[in-house]
């Protein structure tokens, strides 16, 4: 192993010792009492077969044939998830196979940051992930299951089923992915349409084209945002069948992945043998191998919240410096598009996960002596599946990258490092995603310019304001103040001042996630705002230097002005506490940890 990845690893061991044990003893109880339908009463049990065929109702009656549980998030308006429709009858049918049964246990919410994006829903998106987190418990809650199935693939989604299965964690668990959507306009038109948008050079009709040819069909989309991260890291922590992330969907074999993701799960089963569960397999090295992942590709910045609180629910305490000395040895691997130009299918057409997973054990950089869903190692998920003459099989990665411009060797990577920073200073804490900023720009220092509403960003954008050197603060977006909404309506006109020749960076206590580009952003900050956070004192006109080199994120006023200075004040009750749902979530938004903390109300700050 590489040195600094086996002492991060070991850090984080011993900080979690105790509530690591704590976790596993939990489960080990559980775990002793399965399988939990024996525990039914007989109206219980029932209750629970009272719908099945009466074949699968023999099967129940006996404690020695596995039920499984199906978790699914599918609807039809996500794309990446409208496949899903058709996944329960090929689980069903796939565990009858085995003599055993699957049952759809519940169905979980799931939102569309795209379809939300820079409207009022986006700010449910955050606390949509803990949501989904306690509907999967309440579908698991039953007692009624040996195993489980978790259907899901977008931003909060993955975290959220992994939150509320791990409570659940004796159970063992298969992530089953959908696949990403075949690829349409190229990710550079996209994004220079969408500058010329924002310019006011080309109007809506032709925006909505080009946006429609971006995203077309069932599936994910193809940029490398935080749903194809999900899928990337849960590959790589175990939790999928080998190769299977990238499969497109309505496919043959995208299908007998599904069925085989079914039997292995029943295979894995206490009815079957199996000894080990979900909160098994995510232990210390997982976690490592999953933020190791996220660093050599460039993956979301969500995951810097998200994982934190996925680590937790496992018994397990990680923390942004972390994921910042990870970075500062891992290589950057991978140019898929916010970090390049190519999309997730062209990386998997180069090689793909196994490639990468085989690149990063031969360099030490992933932990091989892991459990995963198919057994002990990570080497297993070298492999490629396929599907020939009606047999599924998998085969060694290839060689060599089929395309070293989207997918490089750990040898030979685009850079030496992750790409992930954490900055801290006066102004509060907060991570960079620099993987797609060019150099030049990693350091910004300039005055002020201070938005209490990302709307507001725009209007000074279109009068003029911004063409100068500047640092913009868009502040009250963090989670107390209304749920910390992803800004990526930001991005366009920042982008733009950067092509005119101006140093811009952007502050936030609000988040970019995937969608993380060109333009530096410190985003994440806390203490936010509306908690007594010193960004809530930033006036226009203030020097801030936003530094990714050094680590540095530095409000220069003396401290002596800065204690006379009123904090700003914003209404936000009206206007992002009530109206589309909003005023529903309110006790999760008084109640969320800190974004170091995985922003989450269900813990404590001291667990």
């Amino acid at each position: 192993m590489h040195a600094t990845v086996e002492k991060v690893t070991q850090r984080i061991i011993e900080r979690s010792r105790g509530t690591r044990e704590d976790y596993l003893g939990r489960m080990n109880t559980l775990k002793a009492q399965s399988p939990h339908r024996g525990v039914l009463s007989c109206g219980n049990l029932a209750h629970g077969f009272a719908a099945c065929q009466p074949a699968d109702k023999d099967t129940l009656k006996f404690m020695n044939k596995a039920n499984v549980a199906i978790v699914s998030a599918y609807n039809d308006m996500l794309s990446a998830h409208q496949p899903y429709e058709r996944f329960p009858d090929i689980i069903r049918e796939a565990a009858h196979g085995m003599g055993s049964v699957a049952q759809f246990a519940g169905g979980t919410p799931a939102m569309c940051d795209g379809v939300t994006q820079g409207q009022p829903g986006m700010e449910l998106s955050l606390f949509s992930r803990d949501v989904i987190a306690m509907s999967t418990a309440v579908a698991l809650s039953h007692n009624m299951f040996d195993a489980t199935l978790l259907l899901g693939i977008c931003d909060k989604i993955v975290p959220g089923l992994l939150l509320g299965s791990l409570s659940f964690g004796y159970l063992p668990t298969i992530l089953v992915p959908a696949g990403p959507m075949p690829s349409g306009l190229p990710n550079k038109e996209k994004q220079r349409i969408r500058q010329l948008y924002a310019e006011g050079k080309v109007g809506k009709d032709e925006l909505l084209e080009a946006e429609s040819q971006s995203y077309h069909s069932p599936g994910t989309c193809t940029f490398y945002g935080t749903a194809n991260s999900n899928q990337l890291l849960v590959e790589v922590m175990g939790l999928h069948l080998p190769g299977a992330a990238f499969i497109h969907p309505n496919t043959p074999l995208r299908d007998n992945l599904t069925r085989a993701a079914t039997e292995q799960v029943i295979r894995l089963s206490k009815p079957n043998g199996g000894e080990l569960g979900l909160g098994d397999m995510v232990d210390e090295k997982a976690i490592i191998n999953a933020l190791v992942a996220l660093l050599v590709t460039g993956g979301s910045t969500n995951h810097t919240i998200h994982w934190i609180a996925i680590a937790r629910a496992a018994g397990i305490l990680i923390d942004w410096n972390d994921y910042a000395e990870l970075s500062s040895v891992v290589p950057s691997m991978t140019r898929i598009y916010p970090n390049g130009q190519a999309d997730v299918n062209a990386f998997h057409d180069a090689g793909g996960t196994p490639f990468l997973i085989r690149e990063l054990l031969n360099g030490g950089y992933l932990h091989d002596d892991v459990e995963t869903v198919v057994g002990h190692g990570l080497e297993r998920y070298t492999r490629m599946p396929t599907w020939q003459d009606n047999t599924l099989t998998w085969t060694p990665a290839v060689a060599e990258s089929g395309d070293t411009s989207v997918l490089s060797s750990a040898s030979e990577p685009f850079a030496p490092d992750g790409g992930l920073r954490v900055l801290d200073g006066n102004l509060g804490r907060g991570v960079m995603k620099v993987s797609a900023v060019a150099r030049e720009h990693h350091k910004v220092e300039a005055e002020a310019v201070v938005f209490d509403e990302q709307d507001e960003l725009k209007a000074a954008f279109d009068r003029g304001d911004l063409d100068r050197d500047c640092v913009v603060v868009v502040r009250f977006q963090g989670p107390k103040a209304n749920g910390m909404p992803e800004l990526h309506k930001l991005t366009p006109y920042l982008g733009v001042l950067q092509d005119r020749g101006y140093h811009v960076a952007l502050v936030t206590d609000g988040r970019m996630s995937g969608a993380s580009g060109k333009v530096p952003a410190a985003i994440h900050v806390y203490p936010e705002a509306l908690d007594g956070g010193l960004i809530a004192r930033v006036r226009n006109g203030d020097r801030v230097t936003v530094d990714a080199v050094t680590g540095v994120l530095t409000l220069h006023v003396p401290e002596s002005e800065l204690a006379n200075r009123e904090p700003a004040q914003v209404d936000l009750g009206r206007s992002h506490h009530t109206g589309l749902g909003r005023e529903l979530f309110g006790w999760m938004r008084r109640a969320a940890s800190s974004p170091e903390e995985g922003a989450c109300f269900f813990w404590n700050h001291d667990a």
